[in-house]
């Protein structure tokens, strides 16, 4: 009789454990896909910024939204800029920039309310593009600043065609811009002559139809369509052509990393859309896209 009461009780626990377990199963089930339970998607997720990163912005999106499609991510570019701004206001989630934020707009942040956190998740080299016609086929960084500064305005000053050169840059809320001006030009000014375009694409665009044109565009825009000058550090050192190997190996003289702010430490879907750009699946975007995984 003991060996009897003794199993019953024993079924008796162990359907009040299947019961409870019963009761928790759909909890458990979003913890397993999310790997936090309190995660609310009913957020629109703000991403604001960089025009170079905007590609990569909307795959990293699409590939989130595919793997949890509960999830509202809506990425707009207009600049490094536009990003810090709205990051500083209140009025993005995410900025992605490519340069990095300055001391003065993080204490502007802070003025605000905003401890703002940041990430690198991937680099950049800077291709130097110009008409797929033109013969000019290496550039030092001497060059470079040079013909963006308007010291030098003739081709033929670099054994190319006697022909004037047509400046293509980024407008100044660009973080391409910013970092060019700091990295190339020392931090002197822009030729007056330069055309200050809208978005890299729009470089791009105009490089295709002038062959006096030169501009500068991030890795992941380079296409058949126009030609990428191989870049020296100096006059005795070796023309490297930028690729994903040469920046990575840093070889290829102009590369940044590329930034993404959040304000304040993540939390909730924005922390597991931060993780997962910085995990396996957005790295592989990252590369996928043509920029520089970190990891």
């Amino acid at each position: 009789m003991k060996k009897i009461a003794l199993l019953l009780v024993l079924l008796m626990v162990s359907s009040l454990a299947l019961v409870g377990c019963g009761e928790k199963a759909p909890e458990q089930t979003e913890q397993n896909q999310t790997g936090q339970a309190d995660v609310d998607f009913s957020k629109l997720v703000q991403v604001k910024g960089s025009d170079t990163m905007v590609n990569l912005g909307q795959r990293w999106a699409e590939e989130f939204m595919d793997k949890y499609p509960e999830a509202q991510i809506a990425v707009t570019g207009g600049g490094s800029g536009t990003g810090i701004a709205a990051i500083i206001n209140g009025t993005a989630d995410i900025a992605q920039s490519s340069r990095k934020m300055k001391e003065a707009e993080l204490e502007q942040a802070k003025a605000n309310g905003f401890e703002l956190k940041e990430f690198v998740p991937g680099k950049d080299g800077i291709a130097i593009a110009v008409h797929k016609d033109n013969p000019i086929e290496t550039l030092t960084m001497d060059d470079l600043k040079a013909i963006f500064t308007g010291e030098k305005t003739n081709w033929k000053d670099f054994g190319g065609n006697d022909a004037p050169i047509t400046l293509y840059s980024r407008e100044s809320n660009s973080g391409t811009y910013a970092f060019f001006k700091e990295f190339v030009l020392k931090d002197e000014e822009y030729a007056q002559s330069s055309n200050l375009m809208p978005s890299t694409q729009a470089i791009v665009e105009a490089l295709k139809q002038d062959v006096n044109g030169i501009g500068y565009i991030g890795l992941g825009y380079l296409s058949n369509e126009v030609k990428a000058v191989k870049i020296s550090k100096d006059a005795n050192s070796e023309a490297i052509a930028p690729s994903l190997e040469t920046v990575k190996s840093g070889a290829y003289p102009v590369a940044r990393g590329l930034y993404i702010y959040t304000a304040g430490e993540p939390q909730g879907v924005i922390k597991l859309y931060v993780d997962f750009m910085m995990g396996p699946e957005g790295q592989k975007v990252v590369e996928e896209v043509g920029f520089i995984p970190v990891k």
